[in-house]
């Protein structure tokens, strides 16, 4: 007996990439940066980073394929700085999140230390549609 994938069982029609897309999204976990998403309206969401240290400009937003992309690089001050214990790394990340159809970014902002990126869902119309059956 043969096991069926999720994205192959017979009801799931066109859906043939939904279980890539899960593998590869819970291989993306890393952990850093920690992060809040929050449903702050009937279809608006709230994705909120903590990224201290990072300025605007080491901080890029990018969606791609339905992905939104966060990427992180911090630039190192200089080499005259002697650390006796450091504690804050300044190391680059990318946390991506996978978008549904119809959700769109509708703005980012940075505020002591938290990204916020907000997303919009846009609701489709619904549309029926009636299909003539031929004699055959």
């Amino acid at each position: 007996m043969s096991k069926l994938s999720l994205g192959t069982h017979p009801f799931l029609l066109g859906f043939d990439q939904l279980e890539r897309l899960v593998e590869r999204t819970a291989k993306s976990e890393n952990g850093y940066p920690p992060y809040n998403i929050e449903q702050v309206g009937e279809n608006i969401f709230r994705i909120t980073l903590a990224v201290a240290g990072f300025a605007e400009e080491d901080l890029s937003l990018t969606v791609e394929d339905r992905q939104l992309v966060v990427r992180g690089k911090q630039t190192e001050d200089g080499d005259d700085r002697v650390f006796l214990h450091r504690g804050i790394a300044a190391r680059q990340f990318q946390r991506t999140f996978l978008l549904a159809d119809g959700m769109e970014v509708s703005g980012a902002a940075l505020a002591n230390g938290l990204l916020h990126v907000d997303l919009s869902r846009s609701v489709p119309e619904r549309i029926v549609q009636s299909i003539e059956i031929k004699k055959g």
